[in-house]
Formats: C-alpha cells, structure tokens, sequence
C-alpha cells in the first residue's frame, strides 16, 4: 500500500461532506499519501496532466471511514492469522473503512499476545491498519456478551505488560470493566503506555463509570450494549458519557443493536462524540450461515448475529457505509453529523484528527464515493484508489 511512486488522484465534479460542512462543486488532488490541494469549479483542470482523473459526477465525497471496533468480515474472523485478517479487512474497505483497528475478542492470554504480535507486523506493511483493539479479557462475566466466560480475568500488572508488550506500540485501545479489581490502577497503566481506554462490557453503575472516566478512560464501548442502561434511579455508565464532554461513545447503527430513536437520543446528548463502528463479525458482507467468534459458534439468520442456541447478539453483519445510510434513513440525522460519526469524531478519539476525517490539505489522502442512495462507488485510500 505504500504510496511512493503512485500517480496523483484527481476528484472532481463532486459534493464534498465532511465535520465542516458541504461544498459542491469541490474537487482534491494528491500527492503521495496526503491532500495537496483542494478547490472548486473547474481548477482541476490546470492539475489533470499526470493524474488519474475521477469524475465524481455530482456524487458525496467524503473523508474514508474510521472503525474503532471489528472483528471480521467478508467470511472471514480475524482471530485466523494474518490471511483471514487481510480478507476480512478488505471487505470493509470495498465500503469505504480506509483505516481501521483490529479488535480481538477474549482469548487465551498466548494468544492475544499472537494476535496482537501478527497486527503489529502487518501495521509495517499496510499503513490502513491503525493497530489493535483488546476487548477483554478484563470484561464483566455478567455482561460478557459473546465473549467466552472461561477466558475472562481480573486485571494485572504482569498481564497488561506482557499484552503491551507484545503488541509493540500498536495496541491503540483498550475495553474494561471499570468495577474489577485494580481496574483503575490498571487504566493508569494503559494510559502511561499510550493506549485509549474505553469502557464496556461492565455491570458499572454511574459513580463507578464516572471513577473510571475522572481517572482517563475516555470511550464508552458499543452504547448500550453490554452494560447497565438509563434508569431513573439508577442512571448508569451511559449518562456519565453523556456528562463528560471528553467522552467519545461507540455506536452500532444497524436497527437491531440500538433502536433508531435511542440512536437519535445519543447524538443529541453528546453532538459530536458519536462513533459509528461495525463491530463485525466475519459475516458482515457475507451470507447468513454458521460462524465462529473467537472460540464460539456464531449463527447468522437475516443479518442478524446471535451465539449459537441462544438470542445474545455476537457482533454485527454491519458494513460503515450502510451504518452511514441508516444515520440518514432511519435516525434521520443531518447528512455532514453522520459523515462525522464515522471520519472525524474516531480519528479525534485515537488522537488523530490532526490527520485523518477531513478533506483538507495536508491530510490523508482518504476518500469515499457514494451515491445518492449512500452506496460506496469508489474508494482512495493512502493516495490510491482501491
């Protein structure tokens, strides 16, 4: 994926929709890896000798997505090695996720280490892979989800050491459950490594996601799933997110994960904090049928993902773009605060944004084509179309 040598890529003619807003008519040209210029009208053209030129034909161009949270696709898991890993992730990219984190699900502790290991060796060679996502194994055994129970554990020095290391500075974030023992201490920890603490798969109530929250987590996994949700009395780890303007809350936009009209009341409570991820399982862009996730067996009926012989939900079948058009057809949200969901708001939760989610010069030279209908038509990633 390197983009030395590549031709530049000229987009013209389309309607640019990013965290600043719409413009039409907007054209961008690359250099490299990066966005060199930008403008509108017919500049273009003074830049078309030497580029690939694409006619966006009046088209959406957006900034690539940014999945914070996955865990396979296109028939393919990503806890297989790195063969199964790349297949999947280029399923994802076909609808328009240019960069994203691997996310493991609990495993034993060798082979976390092996997958993070694998991920940092395939983050040499392909800049699209932002790193990894450990989900567990410091999760909640009641709010597990399709995580195996056998594999969870309390929280230790050695451990977080030991999984750090191996991921070589490209384990990027980190799920926990903020209630077990040395939770916090061990946040700390993850902190001073460089990693982004999100919680999730708890049984936390408010004060307890609150603790977790004041000392630097500062994601809040998959909203609503897997943990306490809003009650009265009880307000649990989803008002403390809401409260805390420096928390970024994951979100699965597919109609069965959250109601739309949960969805909406999320991104009013936190306006521009939402993430959209997938939280795929390797039957996203694939057909329904038997899976595996992890060390457990995965039935897929209509899209819909559950642990075999029992109704808990085991990820998704989701794809960005689709999570995209459901922002807009079925929540009914603003077309450039759903775009953000998914460029700029998980760039600025990894600390990236000073890079990533925007169509702007100087950054990267990401972009995804999608029709009226919010379907991927074309995909530049890293300065080259895909």
């Amino acid at each position: 994926m390197s983009p030395l040598g590549a031709r530049p890529q000229l987009i013209h003619s389309a309607r640019k929709l990013d965290t600043d807003g719409l413009v039409d008519d907007f054209w961008m040209l690359t250099d490299g890896d990066t966005i060199a210029r930008t403008g509108t009208g017919t500049g273009w053209r003074a830049h078309a000798e030497g580029a690939d030129v694409a006619d966006a034909g009046g088209h959406w161009l957006t900034p690539g997505f940014i999945d914070l949270h996955c865990h396979g696709g296109g028939g393919h898991p990503f806890d297989d090695g790195p063969e199964e890993m790349l297949e999947a992730l280029a399923t994802h990219r076909a609808h328009g996720t240019t960069r994203s984190l691997v996310s493991h699900v609990a495993n034993p502790l060798a082979q976390l280490r092996e997958s993070l290991s694998v991920v940092a060796d395939l983050t040499e060679v392909d800049p699209l892979i932002l790193g990894s996502h450990l989900e567990g194994p410091f999760l909640a055994v009641e709010r597990r989800g399709a995580h195996d129970a056998a594999f969870l554990r309390e929280p230790g020095p050695e451990m977080l050491e030991e999984l750090v290391g191996a991921a070589r500075g490209t384990l990027r974030q980190f799920t926990i459950a903020p209630e077990l023992p040395n939770a916090l201490e061990s946040i700390g920890v993850l902190l001073e490594a460089g990693v982004v603490v999100a919680v999730g798969h708890t049984g936390a109530d408010y004060e307890q996601a609150k603790r977790a929250f004041d000392v630097g987590a500062r994601i809040l996994t998959h909203a609503f799933n897997a943990m306490n949700g809003i009650h009265h009395r009880n307000p649990g780890p989803i008002i403390a997110a809401f409260e805390d303007e420096s928390i970024t809350l994951e979100l699965i936009l597919d109609g069965l994960h959250v109601h739309p009209r949960v969805a909406d009341l999320v991104f009013t409570a936190a306006p521009g904090r939402v993430a959209l991820i997938t939280d795929a399982m390797a039957a996203a862009g694939a057909v329904d049928g038997n899976y595996r996730l992890g060390s457990l067996n995965v039935t897929v009926t209509h899209g819909l993902a559950v642990l075999s012989g029992t109704s808990t939900i085991a990820g998704s079948t989701l794809t960005l773009d689709v999570a995209l058009r459901n922002a807009v057809t079925m929540v009914g949200l603003d077309p450039r605060v759903a775009v953000e969901a998914l460029t700029h708001t998980p760039a600025r939760a990894l600390g990236i944004d000073h890079r990533f989610g925007r169509l702007h010069t100087g950054y990267a030279a990401d972009a995804v084509l999608l029709d009226h209908e919010w379907t991927t038509r074309r995909v530049w990633a890293d300065g080259r179309a895909l």
